[in-house]
């Protein structure tokens, strides 16, 4: 394992944990959240406004920076942490669900994909060395381990062979790791909606031995009892440890329900990609501020919100700035979410260290049940 990386557990409630995660660049407290920077950047915010809101940590994209500008400028520029503006811990993936996803005329084989770039159509050659190495000039504090996402729908046969198949390339991403004092490597578990898969693919990478594990290929279409089966299959498999990261989740509701089976780190552009499309997310649900009904509204988005855009500003002007198209309607709105998504996490922070996670839960439910009641 790499020196200096550290993962404790502070608190149990049933399944529920809280934690710190300690890094080269400072700790994460757990369950914590992580907005997403695709582009060395968290969409229509600074950086000193993204650790405002309580981020501690950001994720990057390994695919979209090695496209552009590259991982080998990033590093002679001094690195991504350096590069962004952001001294705290980074996590970046590996690449592989951005090949699946985006990359055009991709060829998988045992020893990585060939793709074309989504940008220009250049030819690429990503594999599990290449793959770390540009994580390593990135600098991030957590690298992931490259793999194969398993498109959904897949039968098991071919769920089988994907989760072998990045079992193989997880043991490659191993070696080719160099440890570094508070830097770290996290296995990916895969085998689509297969339990007994996803045991499997949990003792491979067990074996192996990586700083952290993800639970990976979710949130493609499965639907939430579906994720939700994965992860009572999969989680208590994983080592008790290390910490547990649900990679691409995802909704409200999604996070709590996972954090009730025992995940630690999540990721997902919805907060920031609803940002830009009018939608806000509030203690009482999702509003969208396109509606007509917000066109007089004096009320905050939320009450119990500190953000800038809660203390400072009325649904009625948020109303008026997306139906004018203002650049102002999303860096509001994307700080919003980013808040909100966070004092979610560090209420379920405080009720697993008081032993009140199901309290929080219920009035989690019940607060969203009730609806965005428009004004008289």
């Amino acid at each position: 394992m790499s020196g200096g990386f550290g993962f404790t557990l502070r608190a149990r409630d049933g399944a529920a944990r809280r934690g710190r995660m300690v890094t080269a660049h400072g700790s994460v407290e757990t369950p914590a959240f992580m907005p997403v920077g695709t582009a060395a950047t968290v969409k229509a915010m600074r950086p000193e406004d993204v650790a405002a809101t309580g981020a501690e940590i950001v994720l990057a994209n390994t695919y979209h920076l090695m496209l552009r500008p590259g991982a080998e400028r990033i590093a002679a520029l001094g690195g991504l942490h350096r590069f962004m503006n952001w001294n705290r811990p980074i996590l970046t993936d590996s690449g592989g669900f951005q090949v699946m996803s985006l990359a055009k005329l991709r060829q998988i084989d045992e020893t990585g994909v060939t793709f074309r770039s989504h940008l220009d159509g250049a030819l690429y050659r990503l594999t599990p060395e290449r793959s770390i190495e540009i994580q390593r000039l990135l600098g991030s504090d957590i690298a992931m381990a490259f793999d194969e996402c398993t498109p959904f729908p897949a039968t098991l046969d071919e769920a089988r062979t994907s989760m072998a198949l990045s079992m193989r390339w997880a043991a490659r991403s191993k070696e080719a790791f160099v440890p570094r004092a508070g830097h770290a490597l996290f296995g990916i578990v895969q085998g689509g909606v297969h339990g007994a898969l996803r045991g499997q693919s949990a003792s491979a990478l067990i074996e192996i031995g990586f700083d952290g594990y993800a639970v990976g290929g979710l949130a493609v279409g499965e639907g939430q009892a579906t994720m939700f089966a994965v992860l009572d299959e999969a989680v208590p498999a994983l080592p008790e440890t290390s910490p547990r990261y649900l990679m691409g989740v995802g909704k409200p509701e999604d996070i709590v329900g996972a954090v009730a089976r025992g995940i630690d780190l999540f990721d997902c552009v919805l907060p920031t990609r609803s940002g830009r499309t009018a939608q806000a997310f509030t203690r009482r649900g999702q509003v969208n501020l396109r509606n007509a009904r917000h066109l007089d509204d004096p009320r905050p988005l939320d009450e119990a919100c500190a953000c800038s855009a809660c203390r400072a500003y009325s649904r009625a002007y948020l109303h008026h700035l997306v139906r004018s198209g203002e650049i102002l309607a999303s860096m509001l709105l994307t700080e919003h979410n980013l808040r909100y998504y966070q004092d979610v996490m560090a209420d379920m922070r405080a009720a697993i260290a008081a032993g009140r996670f199901a309290d929080f839960t219920a009035a989690f439910a019940a607060a969203r049940a009730a609806g965005d009641i428009p004004p008289r």
